[in-house]
């Protein structure tokens, strides 16, 4: 591999990206390189971080879910009911990623069956489930749970290295190797790059989709099974605004939004990219709205990057 093709690899720039922003974090805040802390901040962003990985095969396969977000409040309404039957924490868990494959599926039938466009369906079903929880819990809140259920989204092994951070290390390996190293995760670049040939090749393009939105609603239901197990409460306005926090990580890992190409490791290096960007700016007691638009300014700067560097790299090199 030559020094032009590894400076115009995205995850290059986003690696650098990476260590600039841990280095200005470092010097602004002597509290940042704090290990508990690191490993704290973790739990901050590592739900959105689990369904980013289910998110890049969707958008991958030319899809979009905008209603993850709204299962995720329609799970833990779910979970937050069956608690106060006496449902205990295992139950719980399996409970709120069986109501979100229902409704990852619910979605994928919808956009094959009927063929209509992912982003249409999921917006109506993002009213629809955010809607249902609304219905169930008005302006109430779940909040009694049973005991160990705080341990999914508070626990720590060792009391450093968080249940949450250990799941999606497992979970991105998983997802690394189906997309990289698997004939599922050759035949969805195909489809990705092209609908038409791939069924002309006899790819089942509407099965993969099928099975693409049913795991983004399964991630989806581990999400809010974490989710509500940290914060210790179901309100039916939790998680807003997640489904475009999700989309941008992806889009930041170098996932085309038009489908077809990305890689998992891209992912990854963005999700630590705005988890440590989020990370030092609340170090630094930066106001919610400042945040917003410094992580919109680095969006920016590291979309328009690797065009800088294709211009710049093959003169200098």
């Amino acid at each position: 591999m030559t020094a032009r093709s590894v400076l115009r690899r995205w995850e290059v720039v986003l690696a650098v990206l990476l260590i600039t922003v841990c280095v200005v974090n470092s010097i602004a805040s002597p509290y940042f390189l704090d290990v508990h802390s690191l490993f704290d901040s973790t739990q901050a962003f590592t739900e959105k971080a689990i369904i980013a990985l289910s998110m890049t095969l969707v958008i991958i396969g030319r899809d979009i879910d905008l209603s993850v977000a709204a299962i995720i409040a329609l799970c833990s309404t779910a979970i937050g009911w069956l608690a106060t039957q006496g449902v205990g924490t295992a139950g719980l868990l399996a409970a709120s990623m069986v109501v979100g494959t229902a409704a990852g599926a619910f979605n994928g039938l919808i956009v094959t069956r009927f063929r209509i466009q992912a982003i249409v369906v999921t917006i109506g079903t993002m009213s629809l489930f955010r809607g249902i929880a609304y219905t169930v819990l008005g302006d109430a809140a779940y909040t009694s749970y049973p005991d160990g259920f705080e341990q999914l989204g508070q626990g720590a092994l060792w009391g450093l290295v968080p249940y949450e951070l250990l799941v999606f290390v497992v979970l991105a390996i998983g997802f690394s190797v189906v997309l990289h190293r698997t004939v599922i995760g050759r035949r969805l670049f195909a489809y990705g790059n092209n609908p038409d040939a791939a069924v002309h090749s006899g790819i089942a393009v509407a099965a993969h989709r099928f099975w693409l939105f049913t795991v983004n609603g399964t991630l989806s239901g581990l999400a809010a099974a974490l989710l509500t197990s940290r914060i210790g409460a179901t309100r039916p306005n939790m998680a807003t605004g997640w489904e475009l926090d999700v989309i941008v990580v992806v889009v930041l890992g170098g996932v085309s939004i038009l489908g077809g190409s990305g890689t998992m490791p891209g992912v990854i290096l963005a999700v630590f990219v705005m988890g440590m960007l989020t990370f030092g700016l609340g170090l630094m007691n930066v106001p919610g709205i400042m945040m917003s638009i410094v992580t919109g300014l680095v969006l920016i700067v590291a979309i328009a990057a690797p065009l800088v560097v294709r211009r710049i790299v093959p003169r200098r090199v």
